[in-house]
């Protein structure tokens, strides 16, 4: 497994941890890899599942008993009430766990325990580019970067099966969600909003339901892990900025199935919409494995000046452009912001072969953005 997923687990000196990302990201894969002597309890599975869920106390009594130092419980979030134990048995036996899942949904909504502050957060997301060798990106633009999605030469039913078994289910079943007919209706609305401003009111006319129900739905999303939204910058605008987030799906494997998209070749408009996409999945991924955490914006004007990326207190402004030859027309927001903000570095990222610099602007191929991306040379 690549050192970019295990970075995620250096320096945690022993302490216990919440580890979450959406299905299909490789979680167990990895924690079996940096834990292998761990006790592992798959609440996928369930034999386990209904043990635990019907005396919570077995969870102690098998540790206690195997007299284990690391446990990983897979899926926490299907028993919320099992960190009760948890808790208990880190405070008095000093047992590290592993506790993964994919939504933190239930349990943040369920009232139980946290464990006070006692487990660091973890994030798993798709793969990156530093973790592909020979990185292909009209396959990463098409399959999306889940795994199995991106390995396989056909991976529509995988696909399929994922919206289908996952998000139109499980997610269905954890939240609640009354009418699976409408969400399934939303996902597809929602694909719509992709890198977007979301127009609430315009996807429930089309749902049929109340705009409050679909920022609901919205919100189920970014619980689950499957979509984020991000900021508007606004620190003390000269000029009159638009004030509502941006809308992303995790992976654009899901994006172009709900949207029953064809083919993305290089050179198409959706080609752009998705370089842009796939832009953001590696700077949130990055933000977390590099541990940096720093705020991921966007800025537009009233006038519709825009830069798709703001990283930081407005340290590193970055502009995304499929085209293979960037001109004037292309950096203007860039220099927009720049007249408005001290920036330390103003980037486009691009499709051009070589990289260059203009009038103080970056300008990128995009494997080399990424290389310096990942080597800590961008932020």
């Amino acid at each position: 497994m690549n050192l970019v997923r295990k970075q995620v687990f250096i320096d945690n000196d022993g302490q216990s941890i919440f580890f979450w990302g959406a299905r299909q990201t490789g979680k167990s894969t990895l924690l079996k890899e940096m834990f292998p002597e761990a006790l592992l309890f798959d609440l996928l599975l369930s034999d386990v599942y209904k043990r635990l869920m019907t005396n919570p106390e077995y969870l102690r009594e098998t540790i206690l008993a195997q007299n284990k130092k690391q446990v990983i419980i897979d899926e926490i979030q299907r028993i919320p009430i099992l960190l009760n134990e948890v808790h208990w048995l880190i405070v008095n036996h000093n047992i590290q766990f592993i506790l993964s899942g994919s939504s933190p949904r239930k349990i943040l909504r369920s009232g139980e325990n946290l464990l006070g502050g006692r487990a660091l957060k973890y994030s798993l997301y798709p793969l990156t580019y530093a973790e592909i060798p020979n990185f292909d990106l009209e396959r990463a633009l098409n399959h999306g970067l889940l795994p199995r999605h991106y390995l396989s030469e056909n991976p529509k039913r995988l696909i399929a099966s994922y919206i289908g078994n996952y998000l139109q289910d499980e997610i269905v079943a954890e939240a609640k969600i009354r009418n699976v007919d409408v969400f399934a209706r939303f996902l597809h609305a929602a694909a719509f909003s992709q890198s977007e401003i979301v127009n609430f009111t315009s996807i429930a006319t089309d749902c049929g339901v109340s705009a409050i129900t679909i920022k609901e739905y919205f919100q189920i999303l970014e619980d689950t892990l499957i979509a984020y939204f991000i900021p508007v910058y606004q620190k003390k605008p000269k000029r009159r900025v638009i004030k509502a987030p941006k809308f992303y799906f995790f992976d654009l494997g899901i994006v172009n199935h709900l949207l029953h998209r064809g083919k993305i070749e290089k050179g198409s408009e959706l080609f752009g919409h998705a370089f842009e996409s796939f832009i953001f999945q590696e700077l949130m991924a990055h933000k977390h494995y590099a541990g940096l955490e720093y705020l991921i914006s966007y800025w537009r004007t009233a006038s519709q000046l825009e830069v798709d990326f703001v990283l930081g207190n407005n340290e590193v402004a970055i502009e995304v452009k499929s085209s293979s030859k960037i001109s004037n027309k292309h950096v203007s927001g860039l220099k927009a912001f720049m007249e408005e903000y001290e920036v330390k570095k103003a980037i486009v990222v691009c499709t051009e072969p070589m990289a260059r610099i203009s009038d103080g602007i970056h300008i990128l191929p995009w494997k080399d953005f990424l290389e310096q991306l990942w080597r800590g040379d961008v932020i």
